[in-house]
């Protein structure tokens, strides 16, 4: 998912498609004394429009800095929550809920993916 500004996810296991927006990034000491990146998104599926909150401890993700080698920016930050959104919604799996903290091991195999895409999207602009 190169995109993770606005993209469309889907389907939900009620055979939905969502339209995401990408709201912000924030640490999250200052919004709920939690030492994570969250990263909040929009979805909307026809009239039902609802919002999610993926976090991200922060130990984690410089773990995963240092383990990938690739630098800990905001977009990479936003991509791996985008893709933990995606999987959310396609899965069903804590759907119900408005924030979810992701896992390091989940993490690590968006990670995985980022730089699969990462390297297509290169050799395919040569």
């Amino acid at each position: 998912m190169l995109n993770f500004r606005q993209f469309e996810v889907g389907p939900d296991p009620f055979g939905r498609k969502w339209q995401v927006l990408f709201k912000w990034l924030q640490t999250a000491i200052a919004l709920r004394h939690s030492d994570t990146v969250d990263v909040k998104f929009a979805l909307r599926s026809d009239d039902t429009r609802v919002e999610k909150q993926i976090a991200m401890p922060h130990v984690d993700l410089l773990e995963l800095s240092r383990r990938t080698e690739h630098e800990m920016s905001d977009a990479w930050c936003s991509r791996l929550a985008a893709m933990h959104l995606k999987r959310m919604v396609e899965s069903g799996e804590d759907l119900e809920k408005d924030l979810v903290t992701v896992r390091l091991n989940e993490l690590a195999g968006y990670a995985t993916e980022i730089a699969r895409e990462e390297g297509a999207d290169l050799t395919a602009r040569r």
